[in-house]
């Protein structure tokens, strides 16, 4: 998947010592592509990037999205032809107790990212991530299209709604074929679910706090298990990401720059009780109680993505089910917890879950290709 397209070009990726940050840049080193990384230092330990030894294999740059000096520099030196930008604020309870920080990392460190971009001269595709959070939440049992409302009740969320319309701001006074001082560069949006898969230990998300109290034998105390997420491996969006890029980098790109969904099926719809239990029959063991909290901050109760206009324009769909995500995810912590100083078997095991998300897609591609074929012969 995507090897003719990212082979020997430059990426750059902003988050990359975060989870989806260094997922992305394991996958784009396996497709060919050298990877420069630009972020602050790793957000937890332990973490994906020190813990698969991925510093080795890709530039490593520390630094603040918000330093923009600095980061037009780095733009300026790599000249990367494709910028995903994953470095963020990224949990709704921690912007309740850093409201400023949150704002000020996701709308004006992205801000500082495009206005880099701008000033380095760089002709590149540009892919801001964003989240599903990013609407105004309407608890409506339809998924969020890309043209409904922006919006958000918590701090994350309302940031990340600030977000996309200052990228589409950027694109449209700067980026766009009217701007011939930066006719090359095309930017996009990307929202995504709420993503799963190994290595991710940040604190207050399901799975990583699950893991923990599971491995503790502790009891884990479970936030609103009724509430209903576009639950996705992190592979998913990610495949999405590099569609999103290779269709911006092509000679059609303008009709790509704008805003996408990247969610599960509609089909797949699952409670975070739904999650837990899995979880706990794939573990093998686990217990947990419902958190009674009546004082813990809002939290959304249902939230759905539209993932018509990526299937439509894209051709992305979603490749793995529900029961093999969480399948995947629990092997990979099984793994690691094994043997948690084995960087290479860390490393291993992505490559191991990326070759079987490809090997998987591509059987599917032809599937569903068949069933077009078979359905335009019918008509």
């Amino acid at each position: 998947m995507f090897q003719s397209i990212y082979r020997d070009k430059i990426a750059l990726v902003t988050g990359h010592t975060g989870f989806k940050g260094g997922w992305l840049s394991i996958w784009l080193l396996r497709l060919g592509a050298r990877v420069v990384g630009y972020s602050l230092e790793p957000p937890t330990t332990p973490c994906l990037f020190e813990s698969s030894g991925l510093a080795t294999s890709l530039q490593d740059v520390r630094g603040d999205i918000r330093d923009t000096e600095k980061l037009a520099r780095v733009i300026a030196e790599t000249r990367p032809d494709f910028i995903f930008h994953l470095a963020a604020a990224p949990l709704v309870l921690d912007s309740y107790t850093n409201p400023l920080e949150t704002f000020d990392v996701n709308v004006m460190g992205t801000l500082s990212v495009l206005e880099a971009v701008r000033r380095s001269g760089s002709r590149c595709s540009m892919i801001a991530v964003s989240t599903d959070k990013c609407y105004a939440n309407r608890e409506w049992e339809y998924g969020y299209r890309e043209h409904d409302p922006l919006g958000g009740r918590d701090p994350y969320s309302a940031s990340k709604a600030a977000m996309e319309i200052a990228v589409a701001s950027f694109r449209d006074s700067f980026f766009s074929h009217n701007s011939s001082a930066n006719a090359g560069v095309r930017v996009a949006s990307a929202r995504a679910g709420n993503v799963l898969g190994g290595g991710d230990w940040a604190s207050n998300r399901i799975v990583p706090d699950i893991v923990r109290a599971f491995h503790a034998h502790e009891v884990l105390s479970v936030r609103s298990p009724r509430a209903i997420r576009p639950w996705q491996h992190v592979l998913e969006p990610l495949s999405g990401y590099m569609a999103l890029g290779a269709a911006l980098a092509s000679s059609e790109g303008e009709k790509f720059a704008s805003a996408w969904n990247f969610g599960p099926n509609p089909t797949d719809v699952f409670t975070v009780k739904d999650l837990v239990e899995t979880i706990v029959r794939v573990w093998g063991s686990g217990t947990w109680r419902a958190n009674t909290d009546l004082d813990a901050p809002h939290e959304a109760g249902l939230l759905r993505l539209s993932i018509d206009k990526a299937t439509s324009r894209l051709g992305w769909r979603p490749v793995w089910s529900f029961e093999e995500t969480i399948t995947r995810t629990i092997r990979w912590y099984s793994r690691y917890l094994a043997s948690p100083e084995d960087c290479s078997a860390t490393y291993a095991s992505c490559v191991a879950d990326i070759a079987a998300y490809e090997s998987a897609a591509c059987e599917k591609s032809v599937a569903w290709a068949q069933q077009e074929i078979g359905a335009a012969a019918r008509s």
